[in-house]
């Protein structure tokens, strides 16, 4: 399994943000449309019905916010080794907002950030622009959508480097 820019591939499936276990909230992208995955959010959204894709709240990567990790890991670690038991700075997963415009109506899904410290503003760009691309119609969505499967079903070796990542949403984008 790997992170490319907003999407995370596992064994061939697609999904907006972490792939989400339990009944924790996820989006995944399947070749019959959008499903939403997870607590208060279950269902399916049909490619044929969908016309926009878009994600909100999406974190971008700053200084401010990689300085903010690195001082959270060595708090969490003083804490952890004087305290002798789980730290205190345990903080949940950022979530971002997942927009589904549909015929039946707009939906508003929620995904964990998959990414740390957020993500570079060019796989932003990019996720977004391959959102899109996703609603252009059944023969783009498929062709885009089985690139993605395949690479993933292919990857070995964790998530790609940035300049990787960026080669591969710009050729899935088309």
């Amino acid at each position: 399994m790997a992170m490319v820019g907003l999407f995370w591939i596992a064994e061939g499936d697609v999904y907006v943000g972490a792939k989400p276990s339990g009944l924790a909230p996820g989006v995944r992208l399947a070749p019959e449309g959008v499903v939403a995955l997870g607590d208060r959010q279950s269902g399916l959204h049909l490619w044929e019905d969908v016309h926009a894709l878009t994600v909100a709240d999406v974190p971008v990567k700053t200084l401010r916010r990689q300085v903010g990790a690195v001082r959270d890991l060595a708090l969490d670690t003083v804490l952890s080794l004087t305290a002798g038991g789980p730290a205190l700075t345990d903080d949940a997963p950022a979530m971002m907002t997942v927009r589904v415009g549909a015929r039946d109506g707009d939906r508003e899904l929620t995904a964990y950030v998959a990414a740390a410290v957020g993500y570079s503003p060019k796989e932003v760009e990019l996720s977004r622009a391959l959102l899109s691309r996703l609603t252009e119609g059944a023969a783009t969505m498929a062709t885009t959508l089985a690139a993605m499967s395949q690479w993933g079903r292919a990857w070995e070796g964790g998530t790609p480097r940035g300049a990787q990542r960026e080669a591969l949403l710009r050729e899935w984008v088309g």
